[in-house]
């Protein structure tokens, strides 16, 4: 088998083993009840220990304590982190004790929480009336920003491995190839930096 060959194969194998080494955070470890966010709003449920996660809609920090207003997601089993492209589960809101960052558990971002559920309060959608469970939370576990992944498609004509042959990704030397439209290499795209201040005068 060919080194081009292997490239795709070898970024499989590690997305794997990646995958297959997740764990639970510490913080975030223990038994829960099976209940969603959209069952607790009906009320009926405080003194449950539940982990809920999703996507922070709203962060308020207040005198003694800081709410995190979140569109709920199912959470994986394997780590507990929010499944991001899953639909939501209702949406709930944790508060802990002390001050955290709205410019960093801003909107959008992935948390999970643990805690214990008390009661319900009922905040404005547009005009509804919203009744979120209130989560009095132990832990609040803000999740690393995903990596954007740029694959594209090639061939091996622009495969730096290719060797000589009748050329083209359906031959030479190796016969077919299999990953012709395979996704090619992975790259990182991260945003340019801002250019330089306009020198004065």
């Amino acid at each position: 088998m060919t080194t081009r060959m292997l490239k795709p194969l070898a970024l499989a194998l590690g997305t794997v083993l990646l995958a297959s080494c997740a764990t639970v955070p510490k913080e975030l470890a223990g038994s829960y009840a099976d209940i969603t966010p959209q069952q607790a709003s009906n009320g009926g449920v405080s003194g449950t220990a539940v982990r809920w996660g999703g996507d922070i809609i709203q962060t308020e920090p207040g005198r003694n304590d800081t709410c995190f207003y979140v569109l709920g997601k199912p959470l994986a089993s394997n780590d507990a982190r929010p499944h991001s492209g899953s639909d939501s589960i209702g949406r709930f809101v944790a508060c802990k004790r002390g001050f955290y960052d709205p410019e960093v558990y801003a909107k959008g971002r992935e948390i999970t929480v643990t805690g214990m559920l008390q009661g319900v309060i009922t905040r404005k959608i547009g005009d509804y009336e919203y009744p979120y469970p209130r989560v009095e939370a132990n832990a609040v576990h803000l999740w690393s920003l995903p990596v954007i992944y740029n694959r594209g498609y090639y061939n091996s004509w622009n495969d730096p491995f290719w060797g000589p042959g009748w050329g083209g990704g359906w031959g030479g030397p190796w016969g077919y190839d299999p990953f012709w439209y395979a996704p090619g290499p992975v790259v990182i795209v991260r945003p340019a930096p801002p250019p330089p201040p306009p020198p004065k005068g």
